[in-house]
């Protein structure tokens, strides 16, 4: 069942989804993209002359609409949700109906036989160890109601079986529906645009994915199902295990003018710090195609296109 299958994405014109759907599509599968489209971008244009195509505007609370679609696809991969704690923080009635809510009502509607690809984040962790690794046996900390919400949809999937859930490092790097509020898109978009970063908590540590990564361990998820079913694998940059000065100083090596400063005071309020092992994916032949050093030349490329700041989920 491998190659050919009928694919749902939901939140399919995000900034995952709209690279998501690209791969998946040269891969051999039919793809439905199902989204809201509430920020208006066309993030999905590239695709509509692939007869594998197809789009749809649908809310994924919206039972009626999306039974059917459930219902004619082999595989499900639910990318809709409200993204990031400060979205979710401004809105966490909707966060709380679309990340967990819609994912617990689809698990209803399915047969047993199709199959659930699900992204979460790596948020879910928290505050990690001082000196270990976190690994998918590590205990769950959230400290967002993103990362809550994240880590609840995560338990429903895998109680009910016949899934997989990536919990996804920190993502970078130019899509169609871009994104500058995520950490490496900002710093890099700072750096280009200003000269200048001030860090708060410059010593909390972060684990950083390419997005066209993520892709890649999608399609690893679909062509490896049946050994991987039934099983968390973080994704991510076995080598990128950063803390946000280290970050900054790598894009200094690509942006000479970069003045990083440290404040002396004040919080930064995403307050995750943890050290991430990608070991278990590893171990299953995936490996990252995208490194760091990549990711900023592309994004210091793509940010001679963008001028405003539209780009964000905040």
């Amino acid at each position: 069942m491998a190659d050919g299958q009928k694919i749902l994405v939901t939140g399919a014109a995000g900034y995952l989804g709209s690279i998501l759907c690209e791969h998946l599509l040269d891969a051999g599968h039919s793809v439905t993209a199902v989204d809201s489209f509430a920020h208006g971008i066309p993030s999905l244009a590239h695709l509509c002359a692939n007869t594998h195509f197809d789009m749809l505007r649908a809310d994924v609370r919206d039972t009626a609409a999306m039974k059917p679609l459930y219902a004619a696809h082999d595989t499900i991969i639910p990318l809709a949700a409200l993204v990031g704690a400060p979205l979710c923080d401004r809105e966490p009635e909707a966060a709380a109906a679309v990340n967990r809510t819609a994912i617990e009502t689809m698990l209803t509607l399915l047969s047993k036989d199709q199959r659930i690809l699900m992204p979460i984040t790596n948020s879910g962790y928290g505050i990690g160890a001082k000196d270990g690794y976190c690994t998918e046996e590590s205990p769950l900390n959230p400290i967002s109601l993103y990362g809550r919400t994240k880590v609840e949809a995560e338990a429903a999937v895998l109680s009910r079986g016949n899934a997989i859930s990536f919990r996804l490092a920190t993502v970078f790097g130019m899509a169609p529906r871009m994104r500058l509020d995520l950490l490496v898109n900002d710093f890099v978009h700072r750096a280009v645009t200003d000269r200048s970063i001030v860090l708060f908590e410059a010593h909390f540590r972060r684990n950083y994915i390419h997005v066209r990564d993520v892709a890649r361990a999608f399609l690893h998820g679909i062509e490896k199902f049946d050994a991987l079913r039934d099983n968390v694998f973080n994704v991510g940059l076995s080598d990128a295990n950063l803390t946000k000065l280290e970050l900054c100083e790598r894009i200094k090596e690509q942006v000479p003018a970069l003045q990083i400063l440290e404040a002396p005071v004040g919080e930064d309020p995403d307050k995750r710090d943890y050290l991430v092992s990608n070991a278990k994916i590893e171990a299953t032949g995936y490996a990252p195609a995208f490194s760091l050093e990549k990711g900023i030349a592309e994004l210091i490329m793509g940010y001679r296109m963008i001028s405003a700041k539209r780009y964000s989920n905040v």
